[in-house]
């Protein structure tokens, strides 16, 4: 299964979710790989501990190649890295991501990153795309690629006018590239259950008939410890109320039954 996790909006907690629901799929076992088509590479700094400049073989080398002439093309598998953790496997990003936008535009490479992801599907059960908070080349590349959307919601008013564009943009997509993709969920991130804002909002998309998911994500400092340990919550603080969060909306995610604690009035 090929997820994107994408919002236009910045500071949403894409590379939160991304990386922690990838940590959670590796560790049941699954070999999981993370794509992180950001050039900021948060994603990247996150699992393999280095920034995305100090790395060599990396997306945007992979996507390169099909500007660049070269009798020899390398495999996409060549530009996967290990982390350290069991399972769990990175195509990091690049700053160089941005300076390669222009030319992958002009020669109208926008299936590339599906065909790529494809062949990568043959190695890995779960992949999770991790994109830049703007409707560009490359997230459009990834909606493209996957077969599911996640859109994190941060839980105030223009995010939710926000929401209604990406919406309205992802259908145009699946309509005109991608019949296959399905917005698999709304998370209601940085969720502050005892204030009454984020739980009007949620209600209020719910009643729209919007794909909010079941499990709200709480705001908490562990998140940004385990930003600074680079460690996933599942490594970092198993027994965190956050982290069983993510691990209920991993279970949802696949299917599976999950009992939710009531929220707070």
């Amino acid at each position: 299964m090929r997820r994107v996790v994408f919002n236009q909006k910045g500071g949403v907690g894409k590379s939160s979710i991304t990386c922690n629901l990838a940590a959670i799929s590796a560790a049941r076992g699954k070999r999981t790989l993370v794509v992180d088509l950001d050039p900021q590479g948060n994603s990247t700094h996150y699992l393999l501990g280095k920034p995305a400049s100090e790395l060599k073989d990396t997306a945007a080398d992979l996507l390169e190649q099909t500007v660049a002439f070269s009798m020899f093309t390398r495999r996409p598998d060549e530009f996967v890295h290990a982390s350290s953790f069991n399972n769990l496997f990175v195509l990091p990003s690049s700053p160089e991501l941005d300076f390669l936008e222009r030319k992958l535009e002009a020669k109208h490479k926008i299936y590339k990153l599906r065909e790529f992801l494809k062949k990568l599907s043959d190695s890995f059960d779960e992949i999770y795309i991790d994109t830049a908070p703007a409707l560009n080349f490359y997230t459009r590349s990834a909606l493209i690629a996957a077969q599911r959307c996640l859109i994190p919601f941060d839980c105030d008013d223009f995010s939710r006018q926000a929401l209604y564009n990406i919406l309205h943009e992802i259908k145009e997509l699946q309509e005109d590239h991608n019949q296959e993709l399905v917005v698999e969920g709304i998370i209601a991130n940085q969720f502050q259950p005892r204030a009454s804002l984020p739980k009007q909002l949620v209600k209020e998309l719910t009643d729209e008939g919007l794909p909010v998911l079941p499990v709200r994500l709480s705001s908490s400092v562990k998140m940004k410890e385990s930003h600074q340990s680079r460690q996933p919550l599942i490594h970092m603080a198993p027994k965190h109320a956050l982290t069983r969060q993510f691990e209920d909306l991993y279970r949802v995610l696949h299917g599976e039954s999950v009992e939710l604690e009531p929220l707070a009035d």
